[in-house]
């Protein structure tokens, strides 16, 4: 479009001088170059040289500023609807404000104002829409910054050396996402599936950039790359300098394609939901255990649990056929690997060479109670059992099903009324009420006691009359359905029962 704007100013004053031959030859020309329609290319040509480039339509003010003044001022007093409603409108409005005396305007302006299409009531309103709407906030995340974060797919990586990491979120918010809670921020490095993790007590991008600086020091390789997903956590100007001040590779995958960050979603699961569960953690007592959690977790993890590592896959037809390379361990892959430096491998094996696969077990079972107990309110105070107990109740810990202790089933608390209970007057009457005529509605019910006492008991509390009468019924239903004697009769269930 540029290009054919360059053309159509080069060459509009040549054909606008031009005879009748001439013209033709310059119409042929310019439409064989351009492949434009010959009307088209003879509208963008004849067009005036004063024109806009690509022959914009000069606009044509048909109404004065009067006019645009008296349309303002009617546009305000319509509550500022849009042109097809104001069209119609205008004579109405313009004879009652001129009854009134808010408006006096000379004869022409009237009749210019009357006559205006609702289009072009639109278009003179524009400059002043414009410029009294406030410019809408951007997120961290703009067009701008997006652009300057490269895309990676999953088919991107190839085969890349030890230093370059996906990142990724793990909320804990339990079965509320509401309010502020814990999450744990996951980097998993793409060649040899080294794994840490650590504790966010919100989000926050400089908490997460001072987080992910604390796990560098961790990590036994440098970060050359980090590769997050599209959350507005990762991509803002804070992680995106910070990247760049510590000469990391910074990238982000496709929005809504989860298969580009394959290698971290396989860690979240396997990983912090599998040790850490599904409760609600938040605050930073929480925060501090989960920290302690995850200190145990790392070694465990990196040291003592091989993994599987695709290889390679292809698809014939539906099926999809994968080969992994053999399980190994992140340890194991980052000593096995050629571009790791030597002084990387003598720290990795002395390392593992002091590491006891049962100590770290036995701390990371006692750390899960902790948060358990944290995240249930029912702190037992009781200390973790010595190398030598927990060692030989390896044993005989496989009839007990599941060990871990952030997999068994969360207590829910029941939480109290946060409110005034708008009906603690009246129950006793509504109680009375209801065991007369259980057959009532709430709304029944609702009307009776407003009859009773008029102007306290607003309709706004039907739906609080129809919980209470819920649970009113729910109490007597054995009665409502088989009467007084058989309810008299029914033997109570013994607790066990009930709690079985």
């Amino acid at each position: 479009m540029t290009s054919c704007d360059d053309l159509v100013g080069a060459i509009r004053g040549r054909y606008a001088s031009s005879g009748r031959a001439e013209k033709t030859r310059i119409l042929d020309e310019f439409a064989a170059v351009t492949g434009l329609h010959r009307k088209h290319a003879m509208r963008l040509l004849r067009s005036s040289l004063t024109d806009s480039a690509g022959g914009a339509r000069r606009e044509r003010r048909l109404y004065g500023d009067a006019v645009r003044a008296a349309l303002v001022v009617i546009w305000e007093a319509s509550d500022r609807i849009c042109g097809k409603r104001l069209r119609p409108l205008i004579p109405m409005l313009l004879g009652a404000m001129e009854r009134h005396g808010h408006l006096q305007l000379d004869v022409e302006v009237r009749r210019q104002l009357l006559r205006m299409s609702a289009a072009t009531l639109d278009r003179a309103l524009r400059a002043v829409k414009t410029a009294g709407r406030k410019n809408r906030h951007r997120g961290v995340a703009s067009t701008a910054l997006r652009r300057s974060i490269p895309i990676r797919t999953f088919g991107d990586w190839g085969d890349p050396p030890p230093g370059f990491f996906e990142a990724d979120l793990v909320s804990h918010s339990g079965p509320v996402a509401s309010g502020s809670f814990t999450q744990t921020l996951v980097v998993t490095d793409i060649a040899t599936g080294w794994t840490e993790c650590a504790p966010l007590l919100v989000r926050e991008q400089t908490l997460l950039a001072a987080v992910l600086t604390e796990l560098r020091r961790l990590m036994p390789v440098p970060m050359r790359g980090l590769d997050t997903d599209n959350d507005s956590v990762f991509i803002n100007a804070t992680l995106r300098d910070y990247c760049v001040s510590a000469d990391i590779e910074f990238t982000r995958c496709r929005p809504y394609r989860k298969n580009d960050q394959a290698w971290i979603e396989q860690k979240n699961g396997a990983i912090v939901r599998k040790i850490v569960g599904y409760r609600r953690l938040e605050g930073p007592v929480a925060a501090a255990a989960l920290a302690e959690l995850y200190a145990a977790v790392r070694l465990f993890v990196n040291f003592f649990q091989p993994s599987f590592k695709l290889a390679a896959k292809h698809r014939d037809g539906a099926q999809v056929y994968k080969r992994y390379h053999p399980p190994a361990t992140p340890h194991r892959r980052m000593m096995d690997h050629p571009e790791t430096p030597d002084d990387v491998k003598q720290n990795l094996q002395a390392l593992a060479d002091t590491l006891d696969p049962v100590r770290l077990l036995r701390d990371i079972r006692a750390a899960q109670q902790r948060l358990v107990e944290i995240a249930d309110h029912t702190q037992t105070g009781t200390a973790p059992p010595s190398l030598e107990a927990f060692l030989s109740g390896l044993r005989t810990a496989w009839r007990a099903g599941e060990v871990r202790p952030t997999a068994q089933r969360t207590v829910q608390l029941r939480r109290g009324r946060r409110r005034p209970d708008p009906l603690a007057a009246a129950t006793t009457q509504l109680k009375l009420w209801f065991d007369s005529e259980p057959w009532r509605t709430a709304r029944e019910l609702l009307e009776l006691l407003q009859a009773d006492q008029p102007g306290r008991y607003p309709d706004e509390l039907l739906r609080t009359v129809q919980r209470r009468l819920k649970i009113w019924r729910s109490e007597r239903a054995r009665e409502m359905v088989f009467g007084q004697s058989a309810a008299n009769q029914q033997t109570p269930v013994p607790a066990e029962e009930i709690a079985q």
